[in-house]
């Protein structure tokens, strides 16, 4: 063996031991605990104006409603704040979901409403979240107000 294809082996030997798999816990306890956004804006900087939010969960509706018992394709979001995740009797949640260990806290909802899908990859939710963190605590005062 020369000793350019010895150094390859090594470097090849730490890459494969640098490189395992996550284990359960560790990918699922930062989802649920996490409330970073991509844009580093945080819930506590914003104050959430119920009427502009009912106004832009008009987008929602189509998928959520807000009263009890109503589920659409997405589930009723009456009571979602402080509510755990994948709970709903009768809606079927995608498996990453329903595990996500997640209790939707408004500074939860805030990070999740930013990008669903990296909050909880592989959700079923198909919507492509709300870029505007303003926009976002709106949203989630409506929901608050409404319910929960």
């Amino acid at each position: 063996m020369t000793r350019h294809s010895i150094a390859a082996v090594l470097l090849l030997g730490s890459l494969v031991a640098c490189s395992k798999a996550p284990t359960a816990s560790e990918t699922d306890a930062p989802a649920a605990a996490s409330v970073d956004t991509l844009s580093g804006a945080k819930f506590a900087d914003f104050k959430g104006d119920p009427g502009a939010g009912e106004a832009i969960f008009v987008q929602c509706k189509s998928c959520h409603a807000i009263e009890p018992g109503v589920n659409r394709t997405g589930p009723s979001l009456h009571g979602v704040v402080g509510r755990k995740a994948g709970i709903i009797d009768g809606f079927h949640y995608s498996p990453p979901m329903r595990n996500s260990g997640i209790v939707w806290s408004e500074p939860k909802l805030f990070e999740f409403l930013e990008l669903p899908r990296h909050v909880v990859p592989g959700t079923m939710m198909s919507f492509a979240g709300i870029d505007d963190p303003q926009k976002r605590a709106d949203v989630i005062a409506y929901l608050k107000a409404n319910g929960s």
